[in-house]
């Protein structure tokens, strides 16, 4: 059985959607008048995703979150560690789910599998929803008959980086909440506030302090351009996203944030971090070690340690150690090399790679703990500054007010 969205009218007129399985289009609009609808339109789930996405902008084409594939995940675990077979564990799952588009994408899974095709190859028809290393792990969990473990490991590492992702946005959210009110409420006094309060002076024939006169012609700019300034700080955004879609481009841009100081170790822990972690998950779930390194390589954010990674992979591959192609590669931290080292002596290589990308998300959030501390105290004391030359600016001028007007 088949996926299918329809769009009908009920007895009251009134237009409704749902998604139904049935063997065909017209078994589904039987189906449908069945239950006093009167069908408009009927087609497979993912065909009409399809149409809709080929139209709309990638920005407002539909996907799952992760919270959602967690969701997904965990479910799927569950059921199918309860020994229930995997088209009533889709089925089931794609019944609880409150998402319309979740539950199309599960019964058409689930069609799929009925159809006797193997779970990772009907996800495959969904690389946008499941990435590579999902397909991978499921894959090598059917094939070694351990579908069900594998599944809860897989729904622990994406609660694990649901969570992670989570703390890391938590992180960054009062920060900038601090820096935007900081830039409006300089702005606002710009613009609104030092016009009325300077105005009395700019008539004067006696010559205004530096500062005033700055404060007045920044005042004078703002009021003039700030709505220019604002479209042109837009457009270059713009420009330099559309620049970003060249590799090459963006290749370059990569390298430069790895030079940057202080940057440079961030980017390069989150990334490590979670190179490690998929790394571990895979070799677990019984992914051969270069396949598990070519498919780890793809969660790499940055394409400059994204091409160490193949570098890795192909000395690896030529017979190199694993510890000694990242120690050559000289972008991956020091103790996550050890760490490899002493899992490929010992022969717990998977438990080492999890210790050391546990080890590195520790240190990252240290890091991150430790530059949000010194950012809000640096940002009150900077509109603090810009209050008090502003401020400085207006009494400047009152101060002498006795020598203006004689």
């Amino acid at each position: 059985m088949t996926a299918y969205r329809y769009q009908a009218l009920n007895d009251k007129g009134k237009m409704v959607k749902g998604i139904v399985e049935g063997d065909s289009e017209r078994q589904v609009r039987t189906q449908l008048r069945g239950q006093n609808l009167r069908p408009v339109s009927v087609g497979e789930a993912n065909q009409m995703a399809v149409v809709r996405s080929s139209w709309r902008p990638r920005f407002f084409s539909a996907r799952v979150s992760t919270a959602e594939l967690s969701l997904i995940t965990r479910q799927l675990a569950t059921l199918v560690q309860s020994n229930l077979p995997l088209d009533e564990a889709l089925q089931a799952a794609a019944q609880q789910a409150s998402s319309g588009k979740i539950k199309g994408l599960l019964l058409q899974v689930r069609s799929r599998v009925a159809e006797g095709y193997t779970l990772a190859y009907a996800m495959g028809e969904f690389p946008q929803v499941f990435n590579e290393m999902y397909r991978a792990m499921i894959n090598a969990g059917e094939h070694a008959g351990f579908l069900g473990p594998v599944m809860e490991q897989l729904a622990d590492y994406t609660e694990k980086r649901q969570y992670t992702g989570q703390k890391l946005k938590m992180a960054m959210i009062y920060p900038f909440i601090l820096m935007g009110v900081a830039i409006a409420v300089v702005v606002a006094l710009m613009v609104f506030v030092v016009p009325e309060l300077v105005g009395i002076f700019a008539h004067s024939s006696r010559e205004l302090p530096p500062l005033t006169r700055g404060l007045i012609a920044t005042s004078d700019f703002l009021l003039d351009y700030g709505i220019w300034l604002l479209l042109g700080f837009v457009g270059l955004l713009i420009l330099f996203r559309q620049l970003l879609k060249s590799q090459e481009r963006k290749k370059r841009w990569h390298g430069l944030l790895l030079r940057v100081p202080g940057l440079s170790k961030l980017i390069v822990a989150m990334d490590t971090a979670r190179f490690a972690s998929t790394l571990s998950i895979l070799m677990a779930s019984g992914v051969p070690l270069l396949d598990s390194l070519r498919i780890a390589g793809q969660v790499l954010t940055n394409l400059i340690l994204r091409a160490e990674s193949e570098g890795v992979a192909e000395r690896v591959q030529e017979g190199s150690s694993l510890n000694r192609a990242l120690q050559q590669s000289g972008r991956f931290p020091p103790m996550m090399v050890h760490m490899v080292a002493s899992g490929e002596v010992s022969g717990e290589l998977e438990t080492m790679l999890e210790r050391s990308a546990s080890n590195q998300e520790r240190e990252l959030e240290m890091t991150l703990g430790t530059m949000m501390g010194l950012f809000e105290p640096l940002m009150v004391v900077f509109m603090g500054g810009m209050v008090l030359m502003i401020v400085l600016a207006i009494l400047l001028p009152i101060f002498d007010l006795n020598t203006m007007v004689k």
